[in-house]
């Protein structure tokens, strides 16, 4: 069975912030609502200072806190590895926003446009889908993925950092840069079992 995974390779990540602008277009999220973000970081002290970039989403865990978490059965865990989101079911407990130790899920607090003169055609067109009140997040672009696309970050990404494929696929690209690059989770020791993979 298909397992989804991502990996992310800092050696190539500039922080350009192109898949962070590709999964906020493709989603057409309000103001101030993202899926995804690039972390900046610095390194060391002057003059032998670096800075690296790390791109953020939700991590798809195998043990999703989420999950196990909201009292209204917003998150599931589908048999692809995808935690998926169903808004509709949400009441804005934000219970979810608490116990995510990767800051995943986004809350909408209140539908504004982002002009001064009301809402534009493709705002009015996009946010038929929010409703304020409401948790959402990443969910590694499920309707393209039924199109047999990658996400829109990873089809964005300009230096090919991120990766999509088959974890349990062990010939799939992700399979095998993990392996080669001893690909990394973030935070291990929480037990949440993360899907997207760091590569350094």
């Amino acid at each position: 069975m298909t397992k989804w995974g991502m990996t992310i390779d800092l050696r190539r990540c500039m922080g350009c912030q192109s898949c962070t602008m590709a999964c906020k277009t493709k989603n057409g999220t309000p103001p101030g609502i993202f899926y995804r973000r690039v972390v900046e970081k610095e390194f060391g002290t002057f003059p032998n200072v670096h800075r690296t970039y790390v791109p953020m989403n939700c991590m798809h865990c195998d043990d999703p806190p989420c999950v196990a978490a909201c009292p209204a059965g917003v998150f599931s865990k589908r048999p692809d590895g995808i935690v998926d989101v169903d808004s509709s079911k949400c009441y804005g407990a934000r219970v979810c926003r608490i116990v995510c130790p990767y800051d995943a899920i986004a809350f909408i607090d209140e539908i504004v446009p982002y002009g001064e003169k009301g809402y534009l055609p493709p705002e009015k067109y996009w946010y038929e889908k929010f409703e304020s009140g409401t948790a959402v997040k990443c969910d590694f672009c499920i309707d393209r993925l039924e199109e047999g696309l990658d996400p829109a970050c990873v089809k964005t990404c300009p230096s090919e950092a991120l990766k999509f494929g088959d974890l349990e696929d062990p010939d799939s690209e992700v399979s095998k840069l993990i392996r080669s690059r001893g690909g990394q989770t973030l935070n291990p020791e929480l037990g949440t079992r993360p899907n997207v993979y760091y590569l350094t």
